[in-house]
């Protein structure tokens, strides 16, 4: 299919899926129309135009959308799409991001660096020439975005880290990484919600919990969107933050 507007590749997913992939100066302006045009398509939910419309999924630069294929076909979604007007897109996410801006705030998560189990500070810090005290002033110095949630339930793709923070992966991942390591690789940090492999230079842990728990099924605390702001506790302090979440 042909692109249009931000979208420069619309790639056919699954038979009742594709995925547009937007245009930037960078990934956070990509991700900014990935996001503009998800509050037009949330605008039109309830619509009888829209009554195809089954699931988005947002990523860094891409928006995946689900379709009910006895209600219509990829064609039918790419010309609903195209019939979009420029004021639907950006007024929408315009009034969504006010009413975002109203609600929410910076998510604070609280960082235990350097805990024996999940610290590879000297090993960031011998790739990246910084001082171990350098490497933590770094990383809780930026405010970050959420990109994505994927890979397991609740681990939240989060960017960009400072460049000269910029680290490798692991050249041999971990067979277990503990349930709250906080880690980085690339341009990218994440918590890990539970125990599981994994690549990631690790830094330190939180008591934050990445799921809400229910009865039925655990959610993602954090969404694509979300802003989070890393800050270093004590090792007291992570404990007692590992009891108010039991």
């Amino acid at each position: 299919m042909q692109a249009f507007g931000r979208i420069k590749r619309i790639v056919t997913a699954s038979a009742d899926a594709i995925i547009l992939y937007f245009d930037g100066t960078n990934l956070d302006d990509a991700n900014n129309a990935c996001h503009h045009m998800l509050a037009a398509i949330d605008s039109k939910k309830g619509s009888n135009s829209w009554a195809w419309l089954r699931e988005c999924v947002p990523s860094y630069d891409s928006l995946l959308i689900v379709f009910d294929m006895t209600l219509i076909d990829s064609h039918g979604v790419y010309r609903a799409l195209s019939n979009l007007s420029t004021e639907d897109i950006y007024q929408q996410s315009d009034s969504s991001q006010a009413k975002g801006n109203e609600s929410s705030a910076v998510i604070d998560i609280p960082v235990w660096y350097g805990a024996p189990n999940a610290s590879d500070l000297s090993v960031v810090s011998k790739k990246t020439s910084l001082s171990i005290e350098e490497v933590i002033e770094l990383h809780t110095s930026t405010t970050y975005k959420v990109y994505a949630v994927g890979f397991s339930p609740g681990f939240a793709y989060m960017g960009d880290i400072p460049e000269a923070l910029k680290c490798a992966r692991l050249g041999t991942p971990r067979k277990r990484v503990p349930k709250g390591a906080v880690a980085i690789a690339d341009r990218q940090t994440a918590v890990y919600p539970s125990e599981s492999p994994g690549g990631w230079n690790l830094l330190g842990l939180t008591a934050f919990d990445m799921l809400i728990h229910k009865k039925e099924q655990s959610e993602a605390r954090l969404k694509a969107g979300d802003e989070v702001r890393f800050v270093s506790v004590t090792e007291q302090e992570y404990r007692a933050g590992l009891q108010v979440e039991r």
